[in-house]
């Protein structure tokens, strides 16, 4: 029998349902169960508490699959997971070059598994030793039950190296995309580099927030920080901005950018691309007198953890500070935080601290979160990992 057991005391959170199992809450472990490989876990007095996938080199010792004894963890288990996920997004298989999360990690019941739709083609992300042990299963149930022909693996980020996993990527079934995917998102169409792009290769739990800066962009000047290939960008010019200043360290995430205005008809002269740090070209900005109506950022993760929090604090200042600087009087600032060691309550006093040293007054208009195909788990509060706020200085 593959067993941990837990310390006295510690199974508080398992009972609220939380999914993971620290190191430090475990006590002992029972038989040798394998990286990945599935074991029950029970509390001090010998209660079963539930079945999770056991990962020997992580601080996160273990994460659930089921609450339930009698389910077992075998290919059927993930293909009802997968379909359930399927069913609370109904829209996803409908509609010319749709894109969509399918499957949302822990939110969906699947720890270390996430899965992106672009225009017909599935992206695979996995993240934990559970969901690598049981990976080939994984891709036939999740083509078999989207009925895909493509599946392409994106399993090439960084935590994977605190679960002792290399990075993978590579066609899983069918070919690899010779090109960038088209997807169509309101209207808008963009390009998404599947094969080497960021996250899967474009960020969907920004839908909803791109929607809402095209509302908010007609007759504005615009600058879009950290831009990459002009998610935002694309928003603000079909809103009719005057004008948008698209900023990137990213030369090749640029030039998608440049192909998705030119595919999207938008005019030359209303749309500039600046190849440049993000945190040198505010001041830059500023010492050119320049003003924005209207100024978007979307830093990358500064914080996977609460152990970065404090330099990850001193960024979000940093850029807050000069961009509330560059607004004009009543403008808008959208500023985004995907750290998950930095909560909502946190960014909001990092950013109350930018505007004061800024020498400045703004309000808080309205809150942002990832869009509705990225749900958050009451019980995984960690699954809120992206945050915003649009402020009006005035």
């Amino acid at each position: 029998m593959q067993a941990i057991h837990l310390k006295p005391g510690r199974e508080k959170s398992l009972l609220r349902r939380h999914p993971w199992v620290f190191s430090g809450a475990v006590d002992r472990v029972q038989g040798e169960p394998a990286s990945g490989g599935t074991t029950d876990v029970f509390s001090s007095d010998g209660r079963w508490l539930a079945r999770a996938a056991y990962s020997p080199r992580s601080q996160i010792r273990a994460r659930v699959w089921t609450w339930t004894r009698e389910t077992a963890i075998d290919a059927g288990f993930f293909r009802r997971r997968i379909r359930d996920a399927l069913a609370t997004r109904p829209e996803i298989l409908t509609g010319e070059g749709v894109a969509r999360r399918l499957v949302h990690g822990e939110a969906d019941g699947l720890p270390g598994v996430v899965a992106d739709c672009y225009a017909g083609i599935a992206v695979l992300q996995l993240t934990s030793a559970g969901a690598e042990h049981w990976r080939d299963t994984i891709v036939d149930a999740l083509a078999s039950v989207i009925g895909c022909t493509q599946v392409y693996e994106r399993s090439d980020v960084e935590i994977r190296t605190l679960e002792g996993l290399a990075a993978r990527s590579g066609a899983l079934r069918g070919d690899v995309p010779a090109a960038p995917v088209e997807i169509n998102e309101n209207g808008v169409r963009y390009l998404v580099d599947v094969v080497s792009g960021q996250k899967t290769g474009f960020y969907l739990d920004q839908r909803e927030n791109r929607a809402r800066i095209r509302g908010l962009a007609q007759d504005r000047d615009v600058m879009n920080g950290f831009c990459y290939t002009g998610g935002f960008t694309l928003a603000a010019l079909a809103g009719g901005a005057r004008s948008v200043l698209s900023v990137d360290s990213s030369g090749p995430a640029l030039s998608i950018g440049r192909q998705c205005a030119a595919l999207n008809g938008f005019e030359d002269d209303r749309a500039a691309w600046l190849e440049s740090d993000v945190f040198q070209t505010l001041r830059t900005l500023r010492d050119q007198g320049r003003r924005f109506g209207l100024i978007v950022l979307d830093p990358p993760k500064f914080a996977p953890t609460a152990a970065h929090a404090e330099k990850a604090s001193r960024a979000y200042k940093d850029i807050n500070l000069w961009a509330l600087r560059l607004l004009e009087p009543n403008g808008l600032l959208a500023t985004f935080s995907c750290s998950g060691g930095v909560g909502a309550d946190l960014f909001q006093k990092i950013v109350a601290g930018a505007t004061q040293d800024a020498g400045v007054d703004a309000q808080v208009v309205e809150r942002f979160h990832a869009a509705a195909d990225h749900p958050v788990v009451l019980s995984f509060p960690e699954g809120e990992y992206l945050k915003g706020l649009l402020l009006r200085r005035i």
